[in-house]
C-alpha cells in the first residue's frame, strides 16, 4: 500500500514538471498600482479593446485649438503692421511682418524639445494643460498690442509656452491599443489640417470686428465652416485619413506606406507649374490628392517615430522632432523666397526656366529624404543601433514593424 502510495506520488511530481516544462519560461504579470495614472490607462485598454473614441475626441479638440494661432493672423498681418506705424514704407510692411510672423515658430523650436523632456518626467497632461492656459493667455495679449515689439514678444511667448505638440501625440500612442495607433495618429493629422483652415479662415473676418461680438462669432463660423468643408481639401483629407489610410498602413505597414507617398509626391512636383492650366475641377482633385499624400507621409513618420523609442523617451524624442519641424518651418519661408525671386530672373534660361527650377529643386529635398528614410530603415532590418536609455542602460533597436523596437510591456506610471 506503502508503494503504490510512493508510486503515485512520483507519477503525480512527474505530471506536474512535465506541465511545468510546457508552461512559457516567462510569464506575463501585470500588477497594477492604485493611484498610478498610467496603471490606469493600460488597465482601461485590457478591458475595453475597442477604438477610444472619446479620448481622440478630446485629443482631436485640443489639437485643432492648438493649431489657430498659427495661422489666423495671416489674413489681417499687413494691416496690423501698417496700423501699428513700424514701416516706414508700404514695401517695408512685408519685411516686419515676416519677423511676426516667424517668431511663433522660433520658439517652438527653442523650447520643443525641453516640453517633451517635462512631459516624460512629470506626464503628458500637466504641460498639455500648461500650454492651452498659455496660448489663451498670450494670444489675448497679442491680439491687444499697441506697439510692435509687444506684437512680436507675445506671439513669440505662444510659441515658446505651447509645448504641447509633442506630449499630445505621445498621449495619442499611449491611451490607444497598438492596432488602434494608425487611426490615432491619423485623426491627429486631420485635426491639423483643418486647424490651419479654419484658423486663417477666422482670422480674415475677425479681422475688423468689435471685441464684443468675437466670442458668439467664432463659435458661429467654426460650425459654419466644419459645415461648409466639404468643398474644400480639408473633409477629404478627414475622410482619408478616417476610414481609408488605416486599412493600407495595416496592409503595407509605415514604411511601404510613405515609400509609396512620396514616390508619388515627387511625380506630382513636376507637374506644379503646368498644373494651373488645369479645369477647375480637375485641379481640386489634384489638389487634393497632394494634400492626402502629404498627411500619409506625415502620419508614417509619426507612427515610426514613436515606435521607435520607449515609453519613457516618447515625449522626448516628439519634442525634438517638433523642434526641428518647426526649424524649417521657421526659415524655410525665407530662403524659399530667395529661390523663388532667383527662379523669376531665369524665365527664359534652357535648363528648368523660371518656376520649375523651384519645384526641381523641391523635387532634390524630397529625394533626399527618402533616400535618407530608405538607408535608416535598412539599418534597423539588417543591422543594429545601440541606444542608451533613461537608465544608463544599452539596448539594441530593431526595426518597429518587425517587433525589434524596445518597447514598454509593464504598466506605464508616465501618462
Amino acid at each position: 500500500m506503502a508503494g503504490g502510495s510512493e508510486f503515485d506520488i512520483q507519477e503525480a511530481a512527474a505530471s506536474a514538471s512535465a506541465s511545468a516544462s510546457a508552461a512559457p519560461l516567462l510569464e506575463k504579470k501585470i500588477t497594477y498600482w492604485e493611484g498610478c495614472p498610467g496603471c490606469a490607462v493600460e488597465r482601461r485598454k485590457a478591458e475595453n479593446p475597442g477604438v477610444p473614441y472619446l479620448q481622440f475626441f478630446h485629443i482631436w479638440i485640443i489639437i485643432l485649438v492648438s493649431c489657430l494661432p498659427i495661422t489666423f493672423i495671416y489674413p489681417f498681418l499687413y494691416f496690423m503692421i501698417r496700423d501699428l506705424h513700424v514701416a516706414k514704407t508700404i514695401e517695408d510692411i512685408g519685411f516686419y511682418g515676416g519677423f511676426v510672423g516667424a517668431s511663433y515658430m522660433l520658439g517652438r523650436a527653442l523650447t520643443s524639445t525641453i516640453w517633451g523632456m517635462v512631459a516624460d518626467r512629470i506626464g503628458r497632461k500637466p504641460v498639455i494643460v500648461f500650454g492651452i492656459f498659455f496660448t489663451l493667455v498670450f494670444n489675448t495679449m497679442f491680439g491687444l498690442s499697441t506697439h510692435y515689439w509687444m506684437a512680436i514678444t507675445t506671439r513669440f511667448l505662444v510659441g515658446s509656452l505651447n509645448g504641447l505638440l509633442g506630449p499630445i501625440r505621445a498621449y495619442t500612442i499611449e491611451v490607444c491599443r497598438p492596432e488602434h495607433q494608425a487611426i490615432g495618429l491619423s485623426l491627429d493629422s486631420t485635426s491639423w489640417a483643418m486647424g490651419l483652415i479654419i484658423g486663417s479662415v477666422i482670422g480674415g473676418y475677425l479681422a475688423q470686428v468689435p471685441v464684443l461680438i468675437t466670442f458668439f462669432m467664432y463659435i458661429g463660423l467654426l460650425f459654419y465652416y466644419l459645415y461648409k468643408l466639404h468643398v474644400a481639401a480639408g473633409v477629404s483629407v478627414m475622410v482619408y485619413q478616417t476610414f481609408i489610410y488605416p486599412n493600407i498602413e495595416k496592409n503595407l505597414g509605415p514604411i511601404n506606406t510613405s515609400r509609396v507617398a512620396a514616390v508619388l509626391s515627387m511625380v506630382l512636383l513636376f507637374t506644379y507649374s503646368p498644373m494651373t492650366h488645369l479645369p477647375r475641377h480637375w485641379l481640386q482633385i489634384v489638389l487634393n490628392i497632394v494634400s492626402v499624400l502629404k498627411v500619409t507621409i506625415v502620419t508614417c513618420t509619426y507612427i515610426l517615430q514613436n515606435d521607435s523609442v520607449t515609453q519613457d523617451q516618447r515625449g522626448t524624442a516628439n519634442g525634438l522632432a517638433t523642434t526641428l519641424m518647426s526649424f524649417f518651418k521657421a526659415f524655410a519661408p525665407a530662403g524659399a523666397g530667395i529661390v523663388f525671386s532667383w527662379a523669376q530672373k531665369r524665365q527664359h534660361a534652357f535648363f528648368f526656366p523660371g518656376d520649375q527650377m523651384v519645384f526641381f529643386l523641391l523635387f532634390i529635398v524630397e529625394f533626399v529624404g527618402l533616400v535618407t528614410k530608405a538607408a535608416f530603415v535598412h539599418l534597423l532590418q539588417f543591422g543594429e543601433l545601440l541606444i542608451v536609455d533613461n537608465k544608463g542602460q544599452t539596448q539594441t533597436l530593431g526595426h518597429p514593424s518587425r517587433g525589434l523596437g524596445p518597447r514598454s510591456e509593464g504598466p506605464y506610471k508616465i501618462i
